[in-house]
């Protein structure tokens, strides 16, 4: 009997990946991934992004790391205590998978990042604590047409739910009467951040952690491969019992997240070089029309007046950034009353200010409306700036 001749099976570090028939290891290592959030979720979200190959990464988170996160983070070790969960997280992750080209970003997420950072992503995996949050990212993705894979835990308990523009419900559908109350607590009526809640505190384990960063993750690589997955849906575990099961949400048709630019532009200048009045030019031009309105990613605090004493402040912060304790007059302690802004029309006489000098974030969206188009623009000469070697994965479009 003549003896069986076996094929050397070629092994590598992806190798027992690629048995699974429909895998494609190309389409993970060219996936350019946001991760928000780098504690107890987002550290398992980046550990198994690391070990399945994602290469292009993008890390945000405004916190540090503290005593109480050595026990929930498989990333951080004693001597990390007090560095920031970003620079940390990427610098493991790097560590796992030497290959691949990882970019912290040490910013509040809401009132601290460009919308061009969720328009670079192909997938957005969010590890968060707090609803405000949550709602910008819903909202920012929706803008730049990029689905986003949410986890929440607490306890032994969490749930994993998957939102995609043009598919809804979205996050925002999901809000109920007491989440708008709890939201309201942390903005006051004209447009200046309340003291902070309890949000953010959670009771939570490592290895619930494990279970929905895990889903979420799954989830993402599925939707990469195009097979079907919890698209405006939810995935809910329970500890106690290992019971689980999915629910359906419900889409509301009044939504404010449901907005789509359906164009968006890569400019070359960056926002220090370009000012509002030819980002109005430019838009008049390729909007073939005068009655163009540039809006911005978010309100603008322009200043602070005082009723009493009629003293200015100039501000040109993102609402929700100055505190209300900031609001008060230096000379006869009255609430001074909020100046904000929207956008710009081309009447204002602030048209001068450079981009970088309105307050909001490096690598912003800002929306050009008129009558026939709606455009939205990017000014990617920021992006070394914010995504550092990750840069060179945008497009000039």
């Amino acid at each position: 009997m003549e003896p069986v001749i076996r094929a050397e099976i070629q092994e590598d570090r992806f190798s027992r990946f690629r048995l699974i028939p429909w895998w494609d290891q190309s389409k993970i290592a060219n996936c350019r991934l946001l991760v928000v959030g780098a504690g107890a979720l987002g550290n398992e979200i980046l550990k198994n992004a690391a070990l399945l190959g994602f290469r292009k990464v993008l890390i945000v988170d405004l916190d540090r790391i503290d005593e109480s996160n050595l026990s929930r983070t498989i990333l951080y070790r004693n001597e990390d205590i007090g560095k920031f969960k970003a620079n940390v997280a990427a610098n493991a992750y790097q560590k796992i998978a030497s290959d691949s080209v990882v970019q912290p970003l040490v910013e509040n997420v809401v009132h601290g990042c460009g919308l061009g950072l969720f328009e670079w992503s192909d997938v957005i995996l969010a590890g968060l604590d707090n609803r405000e949050a949550r709602l910008w990212i819903n909202r920012s993705a929706w803008k730049v047409n990029r689905p986003w894979f949410d986890g929440a835990i607490e306890g032994i308990n969490g749930v994993v739910r998957v939102f995609v523009p043009g598919a809804p419900p979205c996050y925002e559908c999901t809000l109920g009467e007491i989440d708008w109350a709890l939201l309201d607590k942390r903005m006051s009526c004209n447009l200046l951040a309340l003291e902070q809640n309890d949000e953010g505190k959670t009771p939570t384990t490592p290895t619930i952690s494990s279970v929905i960063a895990g889903i979420q993750v799954q989830e993402a690589i599925k939707m990469i491969h195009g097979l079907p997955t919890l698209t405006g849906k939810g995935y809910v575990f329970e500890g106690l019992n290992h019971s689980s099961y999915t629910v359906e949400y419900t889409e509301n048709p009044d939504c404010m997240s449901h907005y789509t630019v359906p164009d968006i532009v890569h400019m070359p200048e960056s926002s220090r070089d370009l000012t509002l009045a030819r980002l109005l030019q430019r838009a008049r031009a390729d909007a073939g029309s005068d009655d163009v309105v540039i809006e911005f990613s978010r309100d603008v605090i322009q200043k602070l007046v005082c009723p009493s004493c009629g003293g200015e402040e100039e501000m040109y912060a993102p609402a929700g950034k100055v505190r209300l304790q900031e609001a008060t007059c230096p000379k006869d302690g009255h609430l001074r009353t909020v100046v904000s802004l929207h956008g710009f029309s081309g009447n204002e006489d602030f048209g001068y200010r450079p981009l970088d000098q309105l307050g909001l974030p490096l690598l912003d969206l800002f929306v050009a409306r008129s009558s026939l188009r709606e455009i939205g623009y990017i000014p990617y000469g920021d992006a070394s700036q914010v995504l550092g070697p990750l840069a060179a994965e945008g497009s000039l479009a």
